[in-house]
């Protein structure tokens, strides 16, 4: 049963200063938080707002909502090899709030919280009268000048992206018209994935030392493949090539794939995969597989880094026509 809501102090208190077990964030009673310097390393931050009707949809689970907003930011931090050290959080409240929905909301954060190990610092709480919307700033720690950004890449590197490309793509498309369970004859395991893994993204924290230690241009895929692709290539001042017949997919995007051949050109643009997408040397690549390897997350060689510039995706030896080839919130 949904009781009388608390004024914002009240629900700070309620609500959000149960998070805060880092020292550093001083319960929530003050405007900033102070994370301990450690020797040797540099500080990350990364920043990601989702809104209702845009990254989620208004009618998902709370806590589901919370874990994505704090997600899409823990994978950046993966991107730059670091590990998380904390995350402030921003919550714009419709005036239809509930006490019940919120509950939801901080369940999913502490979920979160003990998986990866780390503590709310702070935020803010507003009304809004437009749609909700949650902004997450996270914060970790990475190797000092170890830190892989978009524009490190050149030719001749090796691009490989971690676990499987299109799900989320194809789980959002699945969302928004079940027919095509039946037109892509996706079993129930596979139908289940699909939509799992657009509510909910897996951050690769686990790679953040062997990125840190191997990759020269890193960033994560939230925008889709070839149109991120396209990004770090752009900003490392070169052109790709990928072999979409390399490109990782799980047995749900490959069965869809099969029966709709529209299937594909959404796989490799769509957004919300949040896997990484690495420049590796040619000469580390054995290294890197090898260490990749031992954490469980895997890693693929889908093509490399080229004189010249865009991004050419090939299939059975011919160029793919994907349009625009990325998501875009504009």
């Amino acid at each position: 049963m949904t009781v009388g809501r608390p004024d914002e102090a009240g629900l700070i208190a309620r609500f959000f200063r149960p998070l805060a077990t880092a020292p550093g964030a001083a319960l929530l009673l003050d405007d900033a938080a102070t994370i301990p310097a450690v020797d040797g390393r540099d500080l990350v931050v990364t920043t990601d707002a989702v809104v209702a009707g845009v990254h989620f949809f208004p009618d998902d689970p709370p806590d589901a909502i919370a874990r994505k907003a704090l997600r899409v930011n823990l994978s950046d931090l993966a991107a730059k090899g670091a590990a998380p050290a904390g995350y402030f959080v921003t919550l714009a409240l419709p005036s239809d709030w509930t006490t019940d929905w919120l509950e939801g909301f901080v369940d999913g954060l502490a979920a979160d919280q003990e998986e990866f190990g780390i503590s709310l610092l702070g935020g803010d709480t507003v009304r809004t009268p437009g749609p909700l919307w949650v902004s997450v700033t996270a914060l970790g720690y990475a190797q000092e000048g170890h830190v892989p950004r978009r524009n490190g890449g050149a030719p001749g590197q090796r691009l490989y992206v971690t676990g499987t490309i299109g799900d989320a793509a194809l789980g959002l498309r699945l969302r928004r018209d079940e027919r095509l369970a039946l037109r892509w004859d996706l079993r129930r395991a596979e139908r289940e994935r699909l939509l799992d893994r657009y509510l909910l993204p897996e951050p690769r924290l686990g790679l953040s030392r062997i990125v840190a230690a191997y990759a020269t241009a890193a960033m994560d895929v939230s925008d889709g493949l070839a149109g991120d692709a396209g990004k770090l290539a752009a900003a490392s001042r070169c052109g790709a090539v990928i072999d979409a017949a390399r490109v990782p997919m799980s047995r749900a995007v490959a069965r869809a794939v099969e029966h709709d051949e529209a299937a594909l050109g959404a796989a490799l643009t769509g957004g919300d995969d949040y896997e990484l997408l690495l420049a590796i040397d040619p000469g580390d690549a054995p290294a890197f597989e090898f260490e990749a390897a031992a954490t469980g997350i895997a890693v693929t060689d889908i093509g490399a880094l080229v004189d010249g510039g865009g991004v050419e995706i090939d299939r059975h030896g011919r160029p793919l026509d994907l349009g625009r080839g990325s998501f875009t919130h504009f």
